[in-house]
């Protein structure tokens, strides 16, 4: 059975989890590979929103295994809050599965997040301040506590008093106030021993299921253009949500992906800082916010938005060897009485725009292909030849079962 991976093609909030929801139907597993509890993916079944941070999106399914990979950092406090709403919520989380060797985040990765974002003045990134940047740059260092290390807890305990003291040293010398250490060993053991069930060697237990030729679902946080190598640097994350860190962050070796499943919305949306070239910060930025409720999951922050970007797209599909793309979110545009597509940069970088009718019809109870408008057919119709992929799945509206199947 195949490995399907689902990254997101543009900077993040594409509306990953929606497809996951989908796709993860037909799987065994869904694997978070990377990043931390700066991702916010939302599912929306019947009435019932679910905002999801760390736990994988498949969590949804009674069948599945939700699997936290080892190119994860994993906030304990967060997570046990998501598990602890989605148990209270009866979505039972007891088949999850976080890597022994996933890193884990402390108070003084967030401590040090704000001082260092605060030092850059103007220069600001943009970060989430949830200490996602640090944990991996101390799992750079060599110097990082990995989950596996909860199941000594007399030996955690002495690590973790003895990091927090460590790292209170570079926190006082950057202006920080100290944090009180004994109080986080002891959380932190109290943390570690409610981990301990749910950790296991993940690189093992996924191979197990390929042997049994379990169907794997890979799910990438953020999203390519965001990506540590590959992304508008430096205004990037801290890891590679790429389809080759799929690979890095699961243990699972390239030739088991066999379709990989791009990301985009019908238009382009950013949070925080750095280049968006086809960002509109006009009336029609202010409508797609409004309409398209542009707002971050985790952080709340008004994101960005601006016109669908396929010279992006084209790079995106190069990058991550895209099989297919799934569309999201064409109802946003569902009142605009024409919208652009950015398909190639003149000479001085700017935006060249194909200009297309719209549709001025609402596609909220469209799952239906051939109920499209054809003005709305050709939108995808232009993806597709623009892009060189097919284009798999549009997205029609925010509930569980708006889409369509495109081909």
């Amino acid at each position: 059975m195949p490995v399907t991976v689902v990254v997101g093609a543009q900077w993040g909030d594409e509306g990953k989890a929606k497809v996951i929801d989908l796709l993860a139907a037909e799987h065994s597993h869904v694997v978070r590979y990377q990043g931390g509890h700066n991702a916010g993916h939302t599912v929306v079944v019947g009435s019932e929103r679910y905002a999801l941070q760390l736990i994988p999106s498949g969590v949804l399914y009674p069948h599945i295994i939700p699997v936290i990979g080892n190119g994860v950092v994993v906030d304990l406090p967060t997570l046990f809050k998501e598990l602890d709403t989605l148990e209270s919520r009866g979505i039972s989380c007891a088949k999850l599965r976080v890597s022994s060797q996933a890193h884990l985040i402390f108070p003084w990765h967030q401590s040090l997040d704000a001082l260092y974002e605060a030092g850059r003045g103007d220069d600001r990134i943009g970060t989430t301040l949830k200490g996602i940047g640090p944990a991996y740059a101390d799992k750079a260092r060599r110097i990082g506590l990995r989950a596996g290390e909860v199941l000594n807890p007399a030996a955690f305990r002495k690590a973790v008093g003895a990091m927090a003291e460590m790292q209170n040293r570079d926190i006082v010398a950057l202006g920080g106030e100290p944090l009180d250490v004994s109080a986080i060993v002891e959380q932190f053991v109290e943390l570690g021993a409610r981990l301990a069930p749910y950790v296991c060697d993940t690189v093992e237990l996924l191979h197990e299921a390929l042997d049994r030729d379990d169907a794997l679902l890979l799910e990438g946080a953020q999203a390519t253009f965001l990506d540590l190598d590959h992304g508008t640097y430096p205004f990037v994350t801290s890891s590679n949500p790429t389809a080759g860190g799929a690979c890095v962050g699961t243990g699972i070796g390239p030739r088991y992906l066999t379709r990989i499943v791009g990301i985009t919305k019908a238009y382009c949306t950013r949070v925080g800082s750095g280049p968006f070239p086809t960002e509109l910060t006009d009336e029609l930025g202010d409508k797609l916010v409004e309409i398209g409720h542009e707002f971050g999951t985790v952080t709340g922050r008004r994101r960005r938005t601006g016109w669908l970007d396929v010279v992006m797209l084209r790079k995106a599909v190069r990058l991550n060897s895209l099989t297919e793309i799934a569309l999201t979110k064409l109802d946003v545009l569902d009142t605009f009485p024409e919208v652009k597509v950015c398909t190639e940069y003149g000479a001085a970088g700017e935006p060249v725009y194909a200009v297309l009718p719209g549709w001025l019809t609402d596609l909220g109870a469209v799952t239906d292909v051939d109920l499209l408008p054809p003005q709305a057919r050709e939108f995808v119709s232009l993806v597709e030849r623009e892009v060189g992929v097919p284009v798999r799945i549009v997205g029609t509206g925010a509930e569980r079962d708006s889409y369509v199947i495109w081909s």
